[in-house]
């Protein structure tokens, strides 16, 4: 794993890096790009459980607001990993343990073939969706899942679940090519699901 970034210090949080795999195309996401292009957030192989644990411990967590699960890739591909992790850094009575948080695309139950959303639950503080469209029509444009229209209703459900198991629930769009009305929608799906919503401008 010579290169491979694992942790990265991210606006005062401290970013985990596990995974390339995304079971999402996002027209916006630059992941699709050549892997010299992505630097060491690339990974040329998936650290261990083991491995990420140590790294994140060997910090000192007093700077930072947040631990935060993102990379390149989808947090929940490696969701048994990314559970063992969070109940060993609960487990290991740190002080300076920050709030833990999860960045996903939603699709975790789909991917692992379960409802993970109660096993949330004392793991995690916060948990952040992207949800990039109001409507099933203008989601699968922008996300173009794997799964394609069963992507849509999974997200939907794993917003819902995630706000019974977790204090804090946000879904998130990415400002690309958004019409203030759609924003507005967007916006109203996020309440109906029990979310806060918010906008995340586009770097491309």
């Amino acid at each position: 794993m010579k290169g491979d970034i694992i942790t990265y210090d991210y606006y005062g949080s401290l970013y985990i890096n596990m995974t390339n795999r995304c079971d999402c195309h996002c027209v916006f996401c630059i992941r699709d790009q050549d892997a010299s292009a992505l630097g060491g957030l690339w990974l040329q192989e998936e650290p261990t459980k083991e491995a990420v644990l140590e790294e994140i411990l060997a910090h000192d967590l007093t700077p930072y607001a947040e631990i935060v699960f993102c990379g390149y890739g989808e947090p929940t591909c490696r969701a048994d990993d990314l559970f063992w992790i969070c109940d060993q850094l609960h487990a290991a009575g740190r002080a300076d343990l920050p709030p833990i948080r999860l960045n996903t695309n939603g699709h975790g139950s789909l991917i692992n073939h379960r409802d993970i959303t109660p096993e949330l639950a004392g793991r995690l503080d916060a948990v952040s969706v992207s949800l990039n469209g109001s409507d099933q029509e203008e989601y699968l444009r922008l996300t173009r899942p794997g799964a394609g229209e069963k992507g849509w209703q999974a997200m939907l459900d794993f917003v819902r679940g995630a706000a019974q198991s977790v204090p804090k629930v946000m879904v998130s769009i990415v400002d690309y090519d958004k019409s203030p009305q759609e924003i507005e929608a967007c916006r109203k799906l996020a309440e109906d699901l029990g979310a806060i919503f918010r906008v995340r401008p586009f770097a491309g």
